[in-house]
């Protein structure tokens, strides 16, 4: 396996050619060259299409709303003010038209005690799948207050720092730890109950 400090130096090689390129990028776009908007969405566009997809759990409409993100990020590229990197600006720009997308035309949601509800069949090996139980918990954060859903899906699942989730979400880093909390909370609170039901349901039969 390779040693950890050499995996360590290659990621922050690679984050370092990334940012030079995006600066190098924008400059281009900023002096005229529209063209060069391509490379930052050759690097982005993975990324974006997958939050677009933790928000609507849609592969058709998280490609649209992505490319709706890229466009928006390139109206907006002259406001980038340099004090927080590109792409933490860049996701906060298109978390946002995500969120306003959605109150638009809102996912089809179930309430989580009924997301929760233990189903038969049951899996092969008379327990619940992995995968099963996977579903289930993106299935329930999807169900949580969009507050709650936005931060966790931003921190737990897209992987962002609580500063750039925060900035994203517009709210400062307190709230964004308060709404984590509560979010957790009340997923927890769900999870157990109902897992601890499928397997006493599992038990009798």
């Amino acid at each position: 396996m390779e040693p950890q400090a050499a995996q360590d130096s290659r990621t922050q090689k690679g984050k370092s050619v990334s940012v030079s390129e995006d600066q190098a990028d924008i400059e281009k776009v900023l002096a005229g060259d529209v063209s060069a908007f391509e490379g930052i969405v050759r690097r982005w566009q993975g990324p974006l299409i997958s939050l677009a997809y933790r928000f609507c759990r849609d592969r058709g409409r998280a490609e649209e709303m992505a490319q709706e993100a890229f466009l928006r990020v390139y109206r907006k590229l002259d406001r980038w003010r340099r004090d927080a990197p590109f792409s933490s600006w860049m996701f906060a720009v298109a978390a946002n038209l995500y969120r306003s997308e959605l109150r638009r035309i809102p996912v089809p949601t179930v309430p989580l005690d009924a997301v929760l509800e233990p189903r038969d069949p049951r899996p092969q090996d008379g327990g619940l799948a992995l995968e099963d139980r996977d579903q289930e918990v993106r299935n329930a954060v999807i169900a949580l207050p969009p507050k709650y859903r936005d931060a966790v899906l931003l921190f737990y699942f897209h992987e962002m720092d609580l500063s750039a989730a925060a900035r994203s979400l517009r709210v400062s880093e307190g709230t964004m730890k308060s709404r984590l909390f509560r979010g957790r909370k009340i997923l927890r609170s769900k999870l157990q109950a109902a897992f601890a039901m499928r397997e006493l349901k599992e038990a009798s039969t």
